[in-house]
């Protein structure tokens, strides 16, 4: 269900572009939990935000990137310094929107996991949205590892089996062989047509990755792979009020401490978990 101000949504308020989009409103129409936002143009950039993510999801999938444990990390270093944990850094001087699109315009120089392919393809979504100036102006620092966020990108998780495309959605594998722990689980982008892209295994429907997964258990393996209910999602309404700002060069963020766990293909659950943990720990030393 969809408000806008307050108000219910009409369907008169806003016509789809195309039928991408025209899936994402039914969805978005259809769910059982609101979806409330202070104009139609905040829905309106949500639905093309979401239709973005998918284009990019498609994007990684068309390109050369290669699925890679963090210690086999690489990237072009025209525009990137991989770190000792596989971490991938911008360097100073490139410009983030570049440095984003060079993963898609040349993907053989580029190996990285499951979680670190949804952030990039996250970033690129929005890069799509808002254009090359704002996205540089609010994503100056990023550090590709894991679910490693920039606060603009507000991802959050979500407890739902409903799923609207442009999700993120996580495939959890409990009997995953312990010497391909990579395994463990798989993120994976909600496609417009009942399919789902994941880093490493491709477009495939929810049966076919479950299958994909069962494959890669430890032997007598006896619980089958699985479609959780973890949704991430970024904040589309916070999204959008940057992106009808005016350039803001002298503006102070904090950062988000990188959680360097060294495990590949976890959910963004679990990355928020332990950077709780790590922040309590902080606050709270012993």
């Amino acid at each position: 269900m969809i408000q806008i101000a307050g108000m219910v949504f009409q369907p008169s308020q806003y016509s789809p572009t195309n039928p991408t989009e025209q899936i994402i409103l039914e969805r978005l129409q259809a769910d059982r939990s609101w979806h409330t936002y202070p104009s139609i143009g905040a829905l309106t950039f949500e639905i093309r935000l979401r239709t973005n993510i998918i284009a990019s999801a498609k994007a990684l999938y068309e390109s050369d990137a290669a699925f890679e444990v963090f210690a086999s990390t690489r990237a072009n270093p025209m525009y990137w310094f991989v770190t000792s944990t596989g971490a991938i850094q911008l360097k100073e001087g490139v410009h983030p929107s570049s440095a984003i699109r060079d993963i898609f315009l040349n993907g053989s120089q580029y190996g990285f996991e499951c979680a670190t392919a949804m952030i990039i393809i996250f970033y690129d979504g929005v890069l799509r949205t808002i254009g090359d100036n704002l996205f540089n102006t609010h994503f100056q620092h990023l550090v590709l590892y894991s679910w490693n966020f920039d606060p603009d990108l507000g991802l959050t998780t979500a407890y739902t089996n409903y799923f609207i495309p442009g999700d993120v959605v996580y495939f959890e594998n409990p009997d995953f062989h312990p010497q391909m722990s990579q395994w463990r689980g798989e993120n994976a982008v909600v496609l417009e047509n009942d399919k789902y892209f994941g880093h490493g295994v491709g477009m495939q429907s929810a049966q076919n990755m479950i299958a994909t997964l069962n494959e890669l258990r430890k032997p007598n393996a006896t619980h089958s792979a699985y479609l959780s209910d973890i949704v991430a999602r970024p904040n589309f309404v916070q999204l959008a009020l940057l992106s009808g700002q005016r350039q803001q060069h002298n503006r102070t963020k904090l950062i988000y401490i990188i959680i360097t766990h060294n495990e590949s293909s976890i959910s963004l659950e679990q990355y928020i978990y332990y950077l709780h943990n790590e922040y309590h720990r902080w606050r709270d030393p012993m």
